[in-house]
């Protein structure tokens, strides 16, 4: 459904005929963390995520998994089984 809280006219899974129901009724202002992500989205009542209605729950244990500006360490080094490679396609 569309937001008719915040996010006026965004669509969001947490919105019920009877409203947000969000935990608080409305998404929560971004972490700072949030900087640089394309995910942002900014409102006449402040800065917004558009996939995530709390965003610091995403950042407590680390990186969040939606971020697009974090960029993601790979393991060099660490040896592929060449026969899982060959079914991935060599991905």
């Amino acid at each position: 459904m569309l937001c008719t809280t915040i996010k006026n006219g965004q669509e969001c899974a947490f919105m019920t005929k009877k409203g947000c129901s969000y935990r608080g009724g409305a998404c929560q202002t971004l972490a700072e963390q949030c900087t640089g992500c394309t995910r942002v989205l900014e409102l006449e009542s402040g800065w917004y995520c558009t996939s995530c209605p709390e965003p610091s729950v995403k950042w407590k244990n680390g990186n969040c998994n939606l971020a697009t500006h974090v960029v993601r360490e790979t393991a060099e080094g660490v040896k592929i089984n060449p026969l899982k490679a060959s079914k991935r396609g060599g991905h």
